[in-house]
């Protein structure tokens, strides 16, 4: 429950006990279980009205996409685990020449390697 362990909530409802006392606890309670309902209902209708201004073609927009983690794993890590799922990982980890059964030549002191412009 938001992240809070028993001892936190012990130490809580202490102090609360000890600000509010034990006869004026049950309201305060009350009174924030009504703030926190309200709290969220304005969320809410503030999210359909959002929505319904956007349009039908932002129907699947979710505010909480645009919190900056949220973004780069959905467009950025997604994708890429996506991709990385999609492709055939049975082929030699060695590279595209292993593949294709061709020996690899070793470069010797000084040699420089082929040039591919289609790579750069």
């Amino acid at each position: 429950m938001f992240g809070l362990g028993w001892m936190e909530i012990v130490a809580l409802v202490i102090l609360a006990l000890l600000v509010f006392g034990p006869e004026k606890l049950p309201q305060a309670a009350a009174q924030a279980g009504k703030t926190l309902r309200n709290l969220r209902r304005m969320a809410n209708s503030a999210r359909d009205d959002l929505r319904a201004g956007l349009g039908p073609e932002f129907a699947d927009f979710d505010p909480a996409d645009l919190n900056p983690k949220n973004f780069v794993r959905k467009h950025l890590i997604d994708d890429v685990d996506e991709a990385w799922n999609s492709q055939d990982h049975t082929a030699s980890p060695v590279g595209a020449a292993a593949a294709l059964d061709e020996p690899i030549e070793e470069l010797g002191y000084g040699e420089i390697p082929p040039y591919d412009p289609e790579a750069t």
